[in-house]
């Protein structure tokens, strides 16, 4: 059996995407941020926004584009989605029968802003299924942008829908939403990371998340000039706060933040040395360097080398095998 079929039975296997998610708006910084991609590799996604990055009165135009860009052959890896209008917006169904109708087979996601609850997003959810459906595609999967009161309430029921795989924090739409209750210094860091309003949100967010194997989203870092400081809140919405993705908005972020959530060459060694022992051991438990594990903590070290993988690390051999091992049919 595959590893993944042996570590996870009767139980849902954690969805995980490529761990940054660059925005671009216009059309100059799209077609940047596509070469790129071509150029590293899918591992990070791209989110072509129309929410701001449209400028008023040419809304269809820059749907139009977008779907045009998805929909073409530089969309390589198919890892490109498209921030919508919130579905309160009169651009709203525009967008989805512009994008959605015009490019659903390539579409990676769409990013649904703003909504105040679980009801925004399931009217939403139907327009985008109805348009996709027309189109062939079935399935598109959904973020969801947590930045009002109505969806952190309801964060746990938005995570559950089976459509939605990514719920990402908007920082500045929530701390404005408290009308001065939480200063600005908590849209940057460190307030970020210590004012116990915006803590207790990431942490309610990120929590819906995991109880439903979704991939939680951190918020953008506004200083674009300082690499280091995005590495810091990479670093910290990883390792303090459970985030297993975080959003970029300049080419210049998106190398540091991809490192920051890819696990360490030493991990993956431990990784990888544990699930070689632990399969020669058919799966039982084994004891290595005097401590237990057990299937409990396969489940771990199985995911620390997906997300090497998925990063793009260069594996070792034997964690190679074990990764790129087919399933059974």
């Amino acid at each position: 059996m595959h590893p993944s079929e042996v570590l996870f039975q009767g139980q849902r296997q954690p969805l995980l995407l490529p761990a940054c998610d660059h925005y671009a708006g216009s059309e100059k910084l799209m077609r940047k941020s596509m070469a790129l991609q071509q150029e590293l590799g899918p591992v990070f996604d791209i989110t072509f926004d129309c929410e701001d990055g449209a400028s008023a009165g040419s809304e269809r135009a820059h749907a139009e584009l977008v779907a045009t860009l998805v929909a073409g052959a530089d969309n390589r890896f198919k890892r490109i989605g498209a921030r919508l209008h919130d579905a309160a917006s009169p651009h709203f169904e525009q967008d989805v029968e512009i994008i959605v109708g015009g490019a659903a087979q390539q579409l990676a996601y769409v990013v649904l802003p703003k909504p105040n609850g679980l009801e925004d997003v399931l009217r939403a959810q139907e327009i985008v299924n109805r348009a996709a459906a027309k189109a062939g595609r079935p399935f598109l999967p959904l973020h969801v942008l947590i930045e009002t009161h109505g969806a952190l309430h309801e964060a746990f029921k938005i995570a559950a829908l089976p459509q939605v795989e990514c719920l990402s924090f908007g920082i500045m739409d929530f701390v404005s939403s408290h009308y001065g209750a939480i200063p600005a210094a908590a849209m940057r860091t460190p307030g970020q990371f210590t004012h116990p309003l915006v803590v207790r949100a990431k942490l309610e967010m990120v929590a819906a998340c995991h109880a439903y194997d979704k991939v939680a989203s951190h918020n953008v870092t506004t200083d674009i000039k300082d690499s280091a400081v995005v590495a810091n809140d990479a670093t910290r919405a990883a390792g303090e706060f459970g985030f297993t993705r975080m959003w970029s908005i300049h080419p210049d972020q998106i190398k540091p933040i991809v490192k920051a959530f890819t696990p360490r060459m030493s991990e993956v060694n431990e990784a990888t040395h544990i699930l070689v022992d632990a399969m020669a051991a058919d799966w039982g438990p084994i004891s290595q360097h005097g401590r237990l594990h057990d299937r409990a903590s396969y489940r771990y070290y199985w995911t620390v080398l997906q997300r090497a993988k998925l990063a793009g690390l260069a594996l070792p051999d034997a964690a190679a095998a074990l990764v790129n091992q087919p399933e059974s049919t």
